[in-house]
């Protein structure tokens, strides 16, 4: 983003200073140039798109929602964005289909639950995608779920371990789009295996975005490379 220099991954944490507001803090992704940027700067611009995106939809599609939001231009190859996308898209397709039991006011907790546990290179240095624990946001806050509940936690943590499965089975090396549009074909599938909520999974865009992948794009290992195909649960 300032030099267009090709990111260096650190296996362990180096201090930096963010080049935009001066926060020094430990980090693992720089340019071989030493420029940082925090989470808080490299997401902002996105995040703050990307809410009024999924404030504002009337639809019931998660795809549809994530898929306009990943066409959003700016929005980097890979990033934990779309960790916002993935539980704001689907959050925002429940309230839109079941009005009078959610509200914007939940997507809003979505995004402040993913906020904690989505970080940048984290997917690699924890085996954590941020995409999972914002989909299992959605389902908490469908269930009720927090510390100390039953069933609710139960189902919710069930929900994740799913989740996490698809998107290990994509993993080498990672997609962060494929795996939004991976965990939201399984949350779709989820909630009305276990809710009998029916959403329109909707239309998945051509995923032109090979070329842009820093890492190397899996090709044809990938399922939603080229494809263009509508897709319904």
């Amino acid at each position: 983003m300032i030099c267009s220099t090709a990111l260096r991954y650190h296996a362990k944490a180096v201090e930096a200073g963010c080049y935009f507001c001066g926060r020094r803090e430990q980090g693992h992704i720089l340019c071989p140039n030493g420029h940082y940027i925090c989470d808080h700067c490299h997401n902002q611009d996105a995040l703050r798109v990307i809410e009024n995106l999924v404030y504002t939809t009337g639809a019931t599609a998660p795809l549809d929602i994530a898929e306009l939001a990943m066409s959003l231009p700016g929005l980097p190859m890979l990033g934990c964005q779309h960790a916002y996308i993935a539980g704001g898209a689907l959050m925002a397709a429940l309230k839109n289909t079941i009005a009078d039991r959610f509200s914007n006011e939940d997507i809003k907790e979505v995004l402040h639950r993913t906020r904690q546990q989505a970080h940048g290179g984290y997917c690699g240095l924890t085996g954590v995608c941020g995409i999972v624990p914002a989909i299992g946001a959605v389902f908490a806050v469908l269930t009720g779920s927090k510390c100390g509940t039953d069933a609710e936690q139960h189902r919710t943590m069930e929900a994740v371990s799913r989740v996490s499965r698809v998107i290990t089975d994509l993993t080498g090396p990672s997609c962060c789009k494929a795996y939004v549009r991976a965990a939201l074909a399984l949350a779709v599938e989820f909630l009305q295996e276990h809710f009998a909520i029916r959403l329109p999974m909707g239309k998945q865009a051509a995923c032109l975005s090979g070329p842009r992948h820093p890492h190397g794009c899996r090709q044809e290992r990938c399922p939603f490379q080229g494809t263009d195909r509508a897709k319904v649960s």
